[in-house]
């Protein structure tokens, strides 16, 4: 089919007259009988997938983690903090004032008080240092007045029993779950773990993923000419596919030469293959010809969503590994191609990396979105805030067209319009893109 153009080879003008491959079979093409899936289903065939094998798991350097997502739940491997210490720059008292004192640079982190600290006498101390025994309270520099000749603090403020100490197990104790099994090691998490005594984390290596980009149409460069377009696909999947959780090669760009890519299927040693493209029923639409010479199970052949209906999944069968690649087959359309991703490749990565099923997010769309008289509608909408009390919403946004990415461009996410379109103010529900979250105003926790 074609990779970028607005019509499929069955609906645009001259298909018909396309010029078949000398590889393409087309008697040996086997297809599913059945109409295409809804799009619900096809999204939740893609996610058992991706969880129907174990996890892997490997230990990974806090310098490496990061990105990564978590095999197991870490728990607190000490209490946090360790030990009772200062809060604030100032002075450790013991007792009621005023406060016996000595000269000098008082308690610093990173050391050791040596003896339980006297009722009524006072050591300076800086944040983070440990605090004597017996200390009834941290007074801040600023809220302390010194009397050097009398060798007394004195208080500015009342100072309560405890005040400006961090006790010992404040943030957790030993053995708490701090992180569940299935987070992302974001920044702040390496922190955490760094505070709790990790050095290595547990994590699920990132899926390998493998993207081959089909037909001859395509330029790589400069500006469409005589009949050929750009790639848009190629520039675009990887950084996609990366922000997804995933390892990718380099794009491999194969033409439309089904002994290429047989071959390109056969050797790949990725737990996902995405191709671009070839989908369809066109005379150099290889993709379904080639998987059943492979002897590839189709998982989804079709699905009940516009744009990108064309799109499949298969597993393919192993070859001197224990379990065979999946294969995302795009459409070429961009956005149609957009669509696939979210609805099968984005699952699918999620199970094999072993993220938790995230609960569907609803918003409001204000204005009318069309839909298809059957199947699913995906269209790219953008957040914006609600006025004067009014509620946050979505609002659908233009060139949604299956060939057009200017729309997905600028949206935060994808509404998923049902059959037959919805009025406004009705609640949709909407995609994230891996970028732009689809939930500003919501966050997540952890605890």
């Amino acid at each position: 089919m074609p990779h970028a153009g607005p019509f499929l080879p069955s609906e645009g003008p001259g298909a018909e007259n396309r010029p078949a491959a000398p590889q393409a079979r087309p008697e040996r093409r086997v297809r599913s009988s059945a109409p295409p899936v809804s799009w619900d289903r096809a999204r939740a065939v893609a996610a058992r997938a991706g969880r129907a094998g174990p996890l892997a798991a490997v230990r990974l350097p806090l310098d490496r983690a990061s990105g990564h997502v978590l095999a197991e739940a870490l728990g607190a491997l000490t209490d946090l903090p360790s030990f009772d210490t200062s809060a604030m720059d100032g002075w450790a008292v013991a007792g009621p004032g005023p406060w016996a004192f000595e000269a000098g640079a008082g308690l610093l982190a990173g050391l050791s008080p040596a003896t339980a600290l006297p009722d009524g006498t006072a050591v300076r101390i800086a944040t983070g240092a440990r605090v004597p025994p017996d200390t009834t309270a941290v007074i801040r520099t600023e809220h302390a007045r010194v009397d050097e000749a009398k060798g007394l603090l004195y208080a500015l403020r009342s100072a309560a029993p405890g005040q400006d100490i961090r006790l010992r197990g404040q943030e957790c104790r030993s053995g708490a779950r701090l992180v569940p099994a299935g987070a992302v090691v974001t920044p702040a998490v390496l922190g955490l773990a760094a505070a709790a005594g990790y050095d290595a984390l547990p994590a699920v290596p990132r899926p390998r993923v493998d993207v081959l980009v089909l037909g001859d149409e395509l330029l790589t460069a400069g500006l469409p000419h005589d009949g050929l377009i750009r790639d848009a696909l190629g520039p675009m999947l990887g950084p996609w596919l990366r922000a997804l959780g995933a390892e990718v090669s380099g794009p491999r760009r194969l033409g439309d030469d089904a002994g290429a890519l047989r071959d390109a299927l056969a050797d790949s040693d990725a737990d996902l293959i995405v191709t671009t493209g070839g989908t369809a029923s066109g005379p150099v639409d290889h993709v379904h010809p080639v998987l059943d010479a492979l002897g590839a199970e189709l998982l989804v052949d079709g699905v009940a969503v516009r744009p990108g209906h064309p799109m499949l999944l298969a597993r393919l069968p192993a070859s001197g590994r224990s379990d065979g690649p999946y294969l995302v087959g795009l459409p070429g359309n961009p956005l149609a191609a957009v669509s696939g991703l979210l609805t099968l490749a984005e699952p699918l990565l999620a199970g094999i990396a072993g993220r938790p099923e995230r609960d569907a997010y609803r918003a409001l769309v204000h204005a009318d979105v069309h839909g298809h008289p059957h199947d699913t509608r995906l269209v790219p909408v953008a957040h914006r805030a609600g006025r004067a009390g009014g509620r946050d919403h979505v609002a659908p946004l233009r060139y949604n067209g299956p060939a057009m990415l200017r729309g997905i461009a600028a949206a935060d996410g994808l509404a998923v319009v049902p059959p037959g379109g919805v009025r406004s103010g009705t609640e949709v529900e909407i995609l994230d893109l891996p970028w732009a979250p689809a939930t500003p105003w919501t966050e997540g926790c952890f605890t």
